[in-house]
Parts: C-alpha cells; sequence; structure tokens
C-alpha cells in the first residue's frame, strides 16, 4: 500500500512538472510533495511502524520518488528563466539604430559655417557686418555703383527683375552703398548674404547663392593694403597657404580692378569641371574703388580712397571642403548636410 502511494505521488508530481507554466507552479509542487510538511515527508514519519525489511525497501522507493521529482524540477526552472528573460527583454527592447526621441540635433549649413568664420575674422580687424534687403532698387544695386544703363549686367539675362521695377541684387555691393550713405568715413565694413542671378544651373554654377563683400575707406590706401587683407583671408579661412594669381579686370565700381583666382583644390590645378578645365577658380574681383562710387555716396574722392572686393562664399565652401558640385549645398539632402 506504502509502495503504491510512493508511485502515484510520484507519478502526479511529475506530470504536474511537465505541465507547469509559471515558475510558482513549480515551486507548489516542491512544497506540497518534497516540502516538510509535503505527502512524501508524511509517508517518512509513518516508516517507522513498517517491518525492518519493508522499512528499506520503502525507503529505497521514497528516495527514488524525491530524487526523480527534484530532477524534473531542476530540468524545469531553466526554461522558466529564459521564458522570463525573453520577455524581459522584449518588454525593454530598443532599438539603437533609431533617433532619440524629442527634437534631433541639427548643425549648421556650411555656408553658415564658413559666413560666421570670416564675421569673426573681419571684425577682429576692426570691420563692421552690414546686411541689407535682398529686393534691391535699381540706384543701390547698379546706379550708385558706376554701372552705366548700357552695361550687361542689367539685362534680363543676368538679373531677375521684379514687377515693380525692382530687383533681386545680383550682388551684396548695394549694402556697402547704404553704409557709405550711413556712415563717414573713414570705415570697415562687410556685407555677407545671398545673391541671385539669372544664369543656367550646372556643377559650378546656381541662381542663388551667397557672397561676402567688403569695402575699406581710409585716407591713402593703396593695392599693398588690398593684397594684405586679401592674403590674410585667405591664409585663415584655408588653414594653408593658398597658390593665388592676380589678373586685370574691368569693374565699374574699382579703378584699377583685379581678378584673383586660386587654384583649384578640387584636381590640384590639373582642370575639372569646378574650374572649366583651367586649373584656376575665380574666387574673387577686387580693386581701389573708383572715385565716382565714392562721390555718388556724397564722400570727397580728393580726401578719402579705399578698396573693394568681392567673395563667392559658396565657391569658397566648395573649396574649403572638396566638393564638385554646387547644387549639393542647396539639395536639401540631409545626408550630405550632416558631414559637416
Amino acid at each position: 500500500m506504502v509502495e503504491e502511494e510512493i508511485v502515484k505521488i510520484q507519478a502526479v508530481a511529475l506530470e504536474r512538472v511537465r505541465g507547469a507554466h509559471l515558475p510558482e507552479d513549480l515551486e507548489r509542487v516542491r512544497v506540497e510533495v518534497l516540502g516538510r510538511k509535503g505527502k512524501l515527508a508524511e509517508i517518512s514519519k509513518e516508516m517507522g511502524k513498517l517491518a525492518p525489511e519493508e522499512r528499506a525497501r520503502v525507503g529505497k522507493l521514497l528516495n527514488a520518488a524525491k530524487q526523480a521529482i527534484e530532477d524534473a524540477i531542476d530540468e524545469r526552472q531553466p526554461q522558466f528563466r529564459e521564458a522570463t528573460l525573453r520577455a524581459r527583454l522584449d518588454a525593454e527592447w530598443l532599438d539603437l539604430t533609431l533617433p532619440a526621441p524629442g527634437p534631433r540635433a541639427g548643425s549648421l549649413h556650411p555656408i553658415t559655417q564658413i559666413q560666421m568664420e570670416l564675421e569673426d575674422l573681419f571684425t577682429s580687424l576692426g570691420f563692421m557686418v552690414l546686411d541689407g534687403p535682398e529686393a534691391e532698387t535699381e540706384y543701390h544695386n547698379f546706379d550708385a555703383l558706376n554701372i552705366p544703363a548700357e552695361h550687361p549686367a542689367r539685362d534680363a539675362q543676368d538679373t531677375f527683375w521684379l514687377t515693380d521695377g525692382n530687383l533681386l541684387r545680383t550682388h551684396t555691393s548695394p549694402v556697402q552703398v547704404r553704409g557709405m550713405e550711413r556712415f563717414r568715413p573713414p570705415l570697415r565694413m562687410v556685407a555677407p548674404g545671398r545673391v541671385f542671378r539669372n544664369e543656367s544651373v550646372d556643377a559650378s554654377h546656381e541662381h542663388t547663392f551667397y557672397q561676402l563683400e567688403g569695402m575699406m575707406i581710409d585716407r591713402d590706401v593703396s593695392v599693398a593694403h588690398l593684397l594684405y587683407f586679401m592674403q590674410t583671408l585667405l591664409r585663415e579661412i584655408f588653414h594653408r597657404h593658398v597658390t593665388v594669381r592676380l589678373r586685370p579686370g574691368f569693374f565699374p565700381f574699382v579703378e584699377p580692378g583685379f581678378e584673383l583666382d586660386i587654384q583649384c583644390f578640387i584636381c590640384g590645378g590639373q582642370g575639372c569641371a569646378v574650374c572649366k578645365q583651367s586649373g584656376w577658380v575665380e574666387l574673387l574681383p577686387c580693386g581701389l574703388v573708383n572715385p565716382n562710387v565714392l562721390r555718388i555716396s556724397g564722400i570727397d574722392p580728393d580726401t578719402w580712397n579705399g578698396f573693394a572686393f568681392g567673395l563667392g562664399l559658396t565657391r569658397l565652401v566648395m573649396m574649403r571642403y572638396g566638393i564638385d558640385d554646387i547644387r549639393l549645398l542647396q539639395s536639401g539632402d540631409l545626408r550630405f548636410l550632416q558631414q559637416f
């Protein structure tokens, strides 16, 4: 009778272990069957009433039942631990490739970065940073800069004219005119900003791009002063020696006028689409301010003179970072912009 009861208890306990769905189910089997007040413990207390030969047989069967149940419980427990861990991982799972919650961290556009660097540089050299309207008058954009009515730059092929007779500024020189009207010499000023030209778009030309133009008005200003500031500018912005060339150039607002070119950083002077296979990139026109420009703005050219320059910020960025297509800068492609 006792042996049959042990076999039955073992069979039921093993079935409960195999069918357990939770770790708590295994613990209940352990307590109810193997615990100090469990079913097998109650049988152990009654073994003293058995005959010696029966006691040995029952004891052996009892120990075997205990061992079988303990082994079964120990075998199932790791399965529950793994299931618990998987459930926890599923509940706490985090995709590290997803962007962080909230606003994504941004960065300054490379043109903005270069503009800020140049503003800091020229501010340290005593220059004011001025701004002006992008929709300009014909007077400020052309007339006040000694650009005659028949000049090609006024043609619709180069300029976006508005229906009210104004235009989208083709350079930031109008800001210099406004600066001369507002401030009296001596003065130093730079004017960064967006400009517009009615041009065909290709790897090195855009209809909308950025410039920084500067002017210094003082007594006895010479080409030597101009070259000093331009060399300082290029050294600071490229952080290395830059090979340049100075060519004579005609611009109505300067006399004499020059074209300052830098050796193309994209091809190293070998020729590419950016430099139009010439090995050189036209970076900035410059020269001594035409006396007529001073006179139009109410400045006496017999007392004051100065220099002016215009720098293509967009092309400067291309040279700085080795960008071979100007269209990338205003493409809106975040994959491109995030490199900076």
